[in-house]
């Protein structure tokens, strides 16, 4: 019955249409539309989220700026750093033992020459593992190196997808305000209208009235977006490694807008997520490094060796007569007897240690899997969403605007419908800003989820981790 009713006053005014689309052009945004959808045109590939949540030069500027100065990736680096410098000494011997002294003295005299035993003695010794656990020693370290290469690799991302999520929030914040003060406008320009119409009694004050709360509802809004963007700009500064008081200018986000559809393969995705993703990486890193555990636990039950050499030098004895130096070689090793109370219960933790890992690789393995699901069902219905909004629902509503405000110049409807359509448009054109922006924000945490690392990353960093 509505769109009857509006085909009817459409009809009812033609001649009226060509005078009024200049005015309702410069109100309505017809003949300069929101530039917030353009055409979408579908690309083929599964892993093209990570291209398109970092295809932005300011967002870019952002992360490479982050990689510098974010304080909790600049800890994870000197973690990685001290977890590579952990693997040469694990397959390092104990350090050698020097000694000196005398033995054989007699305690009824201080002199070297009277027993024949007598000499002063300086000695070497040094412990040798069982062979093969200086290898399993230097195996669990590199495992754990790499593990937290991995988790490097896995706080940066994270970092990357907060200033991302905060950007494109940003992003959308600063389009609201620009729609917002658009629509505010164009109720400025119907209040004048109504205030027209009211003097010359074709109008009444409730439309008047009407349209001027309107007015004051669209400058309470900006209010509330001027604090949410102050908001916003705060915690992407404190993700930046920003002073608080140093903070320098944030480049302006784009619109939330600016998306290319991409139908996105989820069966692909999850196999670059297994493949790429550091956190399942580092767990697989800690599933190796718990087996090379349990195996040097079981090389416990082997002895080490300690190889010692000494030399002796005697004095003349009280005649003269030369003696000779001496020199001795033992080879001592320890016995691992204590299995009950000492080697099996460290075999036990290790073997329980490495179950966990599995476990715990599992679940995230099942975790990710799940949430990849959810990620690529709510960009497919965004995507879906924003095409709706832009291809026919405001194009429809715009021209309900521009029929009402042709029909209510000449008294065919009343105010508060042309007050409701303009309202409309104004929803719609918000649903679709929104729906964008939770496009974009979706493809970020698919990139997060599968691992992909920031564009502007250095590669010796990128690739560490996947070495």
């Amino acid at each position: 019955m509505i769109r009857r009713q509006i085909i009817a006053a459409a009809l009812a005014t033609a001649a009226l249409q060509s005078q009024a689309q200049g005015e309702i052009s410069n109100w309505t945004g017809t003949v300069d539309p929101i530039p917030v959808a353009p055409k979408i045109s579908p690309l083929s590939s599964a892993a093209s989220a990570s291209a398109s949540s970092n295809d932005f030069p300011g967002l870019r500027a952002l992360i490479a700026e982050a990689l510098g100065n974010n304080p909790e990736i600049q800890a994870a680096l000197r973690e990685r750093d001290a977890a590579r410098h952990r693997i040469a000494p694990a397959e390092a011997l104990d350090d050698p033992v020097l000694e000196a002294g005398v033995i054989n003295m007699p305690l009824a005299s201080s002199t070297f020459n009277r027993e024949d035993m007598t000499m002063k003695m300086i000695g070497l010794s040094q412990r040798v593992p069982f062979p093969g656990k200086r290898g399993l020693r230097k195996d669990v370290a590199a495992r754990d190196a790499e593990a937290v290469e991995h988790g490097y690799a896995e706080t940066v991302n994270r970092v990357a997808r907060e200033i991302k999520i905060a950007y494109f929030d940003l992003g959308l914040t600063l389009e609201m305000i620009r729609l917002v003060e658009k629509n505010k406008n164009i109720l400025n320009e119907f209040l004048h209208i109504a205030e027209d119409h009211y003097a010359v009694g074709r109008g009444n004050q409730a439309d008047v009235l009407k349209a001027q709360t309107q007015v004051s509802r669209m400058t309470d809004e900006l209010f509330r977006l001027a604090r949410e963007q102050s908001t916003l700009e705060a915690e992407l500064i404190r993700t930046l490694g920003r002073g608080s008081d140093l903070a320098a200018p944030i480049p302006p986000p784009p619109s939330p807008g600016d998306l290319s559809g991409e139908p996105l393969d989820l069966a692909a995705l999850r196999d670059v997520a297994l493949a790429q993703r550091p956190r399942l990486l580092a767990l697989q890193s800690l599933i190796a490094r718990n087996d090379k555990a349990l195996e040097l636990a079981r090389k416990n039950y082997y002895p080490d060796l300690d190889l010692r050499m000494a030399y002796g030098q005697r004095d003349n004895m009280l005649d003269g007569t030369k003696r000779p130096d001496m020199v001795s070689f033992t080879v001592a090793i320890n016995l691992p007897v204590w299995r009950g109370n000492k080697l099996e219960p460290r075999e036990l933790e290790s073997l329980a240690t490495r179950d966990q890992a599995l476990g715990i690789y599992q679940a995230q393995r099942n975790e990710v899997g799940a949430q990849l699901r959810q990620q690529v069902a709510t960009a497919e219905q965004s995507l879906k969403s924003a095409r709706l909004y832009q291809d026919a629902i405001l194009p429809q509503a715009r021209l309900t605007v521009e029929s009402a405000l042709a029909a209510y110049r000449v008294n065919r409807v009343d105010f508060l419908t042309l007050l409701d359509s303009q309202m409309t448009v104004f929803n719609y054109e918000i649903s679709l800003a929104q729906a964008t922006a939770s496009y974009n924000k979706t493809l970020v945490e698919i990139d997060l989820l599968t691992g992909g690392a920031p564009s502007n990353m250095p590669k010796n960093q990128a690739n560490n981790g996947r070495e």
